[in-house]
């Protein structure tokens, strides 16, 4: 399947989360209400409560981790949220930078930018905006950002290379990232990694650790380093729909595991 093609299945997919959201519908993918029949299967997300800055408006249960939890914000920090959903990690992000920072969320899908906004709007922080990009060719000039945020979004890009080199140059010199992510270790099985529904349900964009580490080496960052990660099953009812009884008992007992993962990088200086 074409980027572009797998790229409008994401931008269908979160869109009608965002619209069922703003119409105040079911659309939590990890909570008491899941939205498991959107995306396949629920992503297993990390407990917000008690956060500072959460914002339950703005949590839609489609992280796999807590970025801010590692990010090292501080206040006054310039930070980028990509694919910033209902703005969420913003949110959060922006209780840390306080009234001297700045947050921007970018996201590919108008009605989630819409959402967010609104949220942004209800909660009257003046340093925090909503932009609408793609995060393979973001709308941003060089050297912007302190940090850069993402959950559970790279996994969704294509061209993840592409991805981190955008992260790269948009960070001001020693910058740095954390994003929580979807990560493989061994080799997926075929009717799970190639279907496109899948593909939205965040497992068939996923790639193997070693390679998603060295992708984030190759385009230049240093000190990368792995904070939290942990196994995700896949329900057997889903894993049904794509392998045969032998396939799954196999798939059970190899080393292939579906993994959530948060890790950092560090932007050299201009100097090193």
């Amino acid at each position: 399947m074409k980027s572009k093609d797998l790229k409008l299945i994401v931008q269908e997919k979160y869109g009608g989360i965002a619209q069922k959201s703003l119409l105040n519908e079911q659309s939590s993918c990890c909570g008491a209400s899941s939205c498991c029949g959107e995306l396949e299967f629920s992503m297993i997300g990390d407990e917000y409560a008690g956060i500072a800055g959460h914002h339950a408006d703005a949590d839609l249960g489609l992280g796999c981790g807590i970025p801010t939890q590692f990010a090292n914000i501080r206040e006054g920090d310039s930070v980028l949220d990509m694919g910033s959903g209902a703005g969420n990690d913003c949110f959060v992000a922006r209780a840390i930078v306080g009234t001297q920072g700045k947050v921007t969320g970018l996201d590919f899908t108008e009605a989630m930018v819409t959402k967010a906004s609104i949220n942004n709007q209800k909660l009257g922080y003046e340093n925090v905006e909503f932009v609408k990009g793609d995060i393979e060719s973001m709308p941003f000039p060089d050297n912007q950002f302190d940090v850069v945020i993402s959950n559970c979004v790279l996994n969704l890009v294509p061209d993840k290379a592409k991805a981190f080199a955008e992260i790269i140059r948009v960070l001001k010199p020693r910058g740095h990232f954390c994003v929580s992510d979807v990560v493989i270790k061994g080799e997926l099985p075929h009717a799970l990694k190639d279907d496109a529904v899948m593909y939205a349900g965040c497992i068939a964009g996923a790639i193997d650790i070693n390679e998603y580490l060295k992708t984030i080496g190759d385009q230049g960052f240093e000190d990368i380093a792995i904070h939290k990660q942990k196994l995700i099953s896949i329900p057997e009812e889903i894993l049904a729909k794509y392998l045969t009884k032998e396939a799954i008992s196999n798939f059970k007992i190899s080393e292939t595991g579906i993994l959530s993962v948060t890790v950092s990088a560090r932007k050299q200086s201009e100097h090193e």
